[in-house]
């Protein structure tokens, strides 16, 4: 890998259950007698092609089954933030689905117990920083949504933020409006995924419906000229994840990615790895892949990470 990605960067776009790697997935299963079709890693690995989100999202959600105690939770986030401090990340937004694990009557106590737990073991072991950012997942509606997140105030202190994932296609920003205006009232930071399979609009409602503070993804923006003026002036950052888009086929190939255009077009682009244990890497994974296949100079990586540490919330 280039030299260059021993500089200190931030991660901003990170699914804590996207890092669940094939052999934990494994052990947590037989350790929690949960039942998943996959017997050997190589089947898990051999299932991690996908012509789609929703592809993805259908085993994404499979994975997520095997977290059950706060032990699980805490060796989940650990894992992923002892390989964030490999790569030189010295802070992580790393976002989880609440409602997801309140489906399967986990609480929420205890998902916060454990990954509470890691981040500030991982800060003691290798002075990483770590905040949690809980994303509401749009295909559940937006009463679903509210409903947890009257939950997820019993236990305010411990994020700093919400966002909005899972299936875009279908579910614009502008259905979660009261859910995003309750949180302004609280003063959290706030995120949504928006333009990865969705269209420009979506980027449009996410900023001028939702109020957001950064954007993640926002491939499709290359198409609207007045939007990528729009978001270079008010310095809104774009947490955009190349190897994921390459699996998702958000992009047909990392050669068309739109980090470059983004970056001369002086937008505060971030490089992120998503759901790295999905999408084949982690952070420097996802730098590495666009200097080989954009052929990025030494400047143009410093600045990306530059803006992963000019937009992260803390």
């Amino acid at each position: 890998m280039s030299n260059i990605l021993e500089n200190p960067k931030a991660e901003l776009h990170i699914h804590l259950e996207g890092s669940l790697e094939p052999e934990m997935l494994l052990k947590l299963a037989a350790k929690n007698n949960v039942s998943i079709k996959y017997k050997s890693i190589e089947e898990i690995s051999n299932a991690y092609k996908f012509n789609s989100l929703q592809e993805f999202l259908d085993i994404y959600y499979q994975g997520m089954s095997v977290l059950h105690t706060e032990e699980d939770y805490y060796d989940l986030t650990y894992a992923y933030l002892t390989k964030a401090h490999q790569d030189n990340v010295t802070y992580s937004e790393m976002f989880f689905d609440p409602q997801a694990h309140l489906a399967r009557n986990i609480e929420l106590g205890t998902v916060f117990a454990g990954m509470t737990r890691a981040i500030q073991d991982a800060k003691n072991n290798y002075g990483i920083n770590g905040s949690l950012i809980p994303c509401f997942l749009r295909h559940l509606g937006e009463n679903d949504a509210l409903k947890a997140f009257d939950k997820l105030m019993d236990y305010r202190k411990y994020f700093i933020g919400i966002g909005l994932d899972s299936s875009e296609l279908g579910y614009p920003p502008g259905q979660f409006k009261n859910l995003f205006e309750l949180a302004r009232k609280e003063k959290l930071k706030l995120v949504a995924h928006a333009g990865e399979e969705g269209p420009a609009n979506y980027v449009w409602e996410a900023l001028d419906i939702l109020g957001v503070d950064r954007i993640d993804h926002g491939n499709a923006i290359h198409s609207d000229q007045e939007l990528i003026k729009r978001i270079t002036k008010d310095g809104i950052g774009l947490t955009m994840c190349p190897l994921s888009n390459k699996c998702l086929k958000v992009v047909p190939d990392l050669h068309y990615h739109q980090t470059r255009n983004f970056l001369d077009a002086g937008i505060k682009v971030t490089i992120n790895s998503d759901d790295p244990s999905y999408f084949g890497g982690y952070a420097n994974d996802n730098y590495q892949a666009l200097i080989n296949d954009l052929h990025l100079s030494d400047k143009e990586v410093r600045q990306l990470m530059q803006n992963s540490l000019d937009v992260k919330f803390k």
